[in-house]
C-alpha cells in the first residue's frame, strides 16, 4: 500500500461500496448494568449473548436491530475487570432519533444521566444532546427527522 489514497482505491478496499459497520465493541465493567442501560435507558433491544469460559469473558449485543440490516453494539465484560480507563482518544457513539427533547426526558425519567441538554450545536442549527453511559461512554443524541 502506498501513501497516495483516492476513491478508486477506496472503493476496492470496500469491497466494491458493499463494506458497512457491523458493531462497535464497548468494554463495560458491569454487563447487566450495561445491558439494562441500553435496552431499559436507551431502548435497544437485547439481541444475543455468549459466553467464552477459556477466556473468561461474555459478549452481549445490543441494537435498535440486527446485522446486517443495524449496525449493534458489542458489549463485552472480562470476568473480574470492573472498570477501564477511558484514555483521551475516546469521542462518542451518535443516534439519530426524530426528538431529542422527548428522548431526555424519557432517559432522565429512566434514571440515565443527560450531561448536555438539547439544543443547538455551537456554531451551527443542529439539534443534540449527550447522555452518558455507567461506564462514562458518551453518546450524543442527534435529532434527525423520521429517524426513529
Amino acid at each position: 500500500m502506498g501513501s497516495h489514497w483516492d476513491k478508486k482505491n477506496a472503493y476496492r478496499l470496500s469491497d466494491n461500496g458493499r463494506m458497512k459497520i457491523l458493531h462497535t465493541m464497548l468494554r463495560v465493567g458491569n454487563l447487566q448494568r450495561s445491558i439494562d442501560f441500553y435496552t431499559q435507558v436507551i431502548g435497544m433491544k437485547l439481541l444475543r449473548t455468549s459466553d467464552n469460559p477459556e477466556y473468561k469473558y461474555t459478549l452481549a449485543f445490543v441494537g435498535f436491530g440486527s446485522n446486517p440490516d443495524h449496525a449493534e453494539l458489542e458489549l463485552t465484560y472480562n470476568w473480574g475487570v470492573e472498570s477501564y480507563d477511558m484514555g483521551s482518544a475516546y469521542g462518542h457513539i451518535a443516534l439519530g432519533m426524530s426528538d431529542i427533547y422527548a428522548a431526555c426526558e424519557r432517559i432522565t425519567a429512566a434514571g440515565g444521566q443527560v450531561t448536555r441538554a438539547p439544543g443547538p450545536v455551537k456554531g451551527g442549527t443542529t439539534q443534540i444532546a449527550f447522555v452518558t453511559d455507567p461506564d462514562g461512554y458518551k453518546i450524543e443524541l442527534i435529532q434527525r427527522l423520521g429517524a426513529e
